[in-house]
């Protein structure tokens, strides 16, 4: 593939890849988060080429290239659309933000507290969140869950339940020992302040603005 194309995914379930020639006769059905390479915008349109190397038209509704990028040693949140900078917002982060997430945090183990690094995605949008709006992330994925298995901190069946998850795109179990429910959410301070039990806080005049341009599949880097 032409590295200078840029690569968008697709945000539907079910997103339909129809002939090049004829829009009305769909050609094949393309996988929820399927990369392709934008060809052509014609509007309503986007003419598109599968990693694989199928060309055709998907409704350009069903497609983004929106990607969000979390920096923990800068403490900011990056948002966006292709190689275009939308946005960037300082962020509150856990505890011990600068280790990586090993296992669940408690009261009794606010160490670990942390914000986890490693490539995610949006896994659901909770638009009635404790800390007003909330992109929940799916972690633990499934090289968490591959660490989890190799240290004895979840079971072989919790290892399954998360891989399921990971291939369907889908939302994780939460309550193994590897932790969940890590946040993107609002009621964050805007002065990189720590004190969230991992999750990534940022102002809700910030979490509004981002809210539209965020779908669930969203690509999400958190960096060490």
């Amino acid at each position: 593939m032409d590295p200078a194309m840029e690569v968008y995914y697709t945000v539907e379930r079910s997103t339909t890849l129809y002939h090049a020639a004829d829009s009305s006769r769909p050609y094949l059905n393309l996988r929820f988060r399927e990369p392709v390479y934008v060809l052509e915008n014609g509007g309503d349109w986007a003419l598109v080429r599968t990693v694989d190397g199928a060309n055709g038209m998907v409704r350009y509704g069903h497609l983004s290239n929106v990607w969000i990028r979390v920096s923990k040693s800068e403490q900011t949140l990056y948002v966006y659309r292709g190689p275009e900078l939308l946005a960037s917002y300082p962020t509150d982060l856990g505890y011990n933000f600068f280790s990586d997430k090993i296992k669940r945090g408690s009261l009794a183990e606010p160490d670990h507290w942390r914000t986890p690094t490693g490539r995610f995605y949006v896994a659901s949008k909770n638009a009635s969140s404790q800390f007003y709006k909330a992109l929940v992330l799916n972690y633990p994925n499934r090289e968490d869950a591959e660490r989890g298995m190799r240290d004895g901190i979840i079971t072989k069946d919790q290892y399954e339940s998360i891989v399921r998850a990971d291939e369907s795109i889908s939302m994780p179990p939460m309550d193994t020992g590897l932790g969940g429910w890590i946040e993107i959410h609002g009621d964050g301070t805007g002065a990189r302040r720590n004190w969230t039990q991992g999750c990534i806080a940022i102002t809700n005049a910030q979490m509004d603005q981002i809210w539209n341009w965020v779908d669930v599949g969203t690509p999400v880097l958190v960096e060490p």
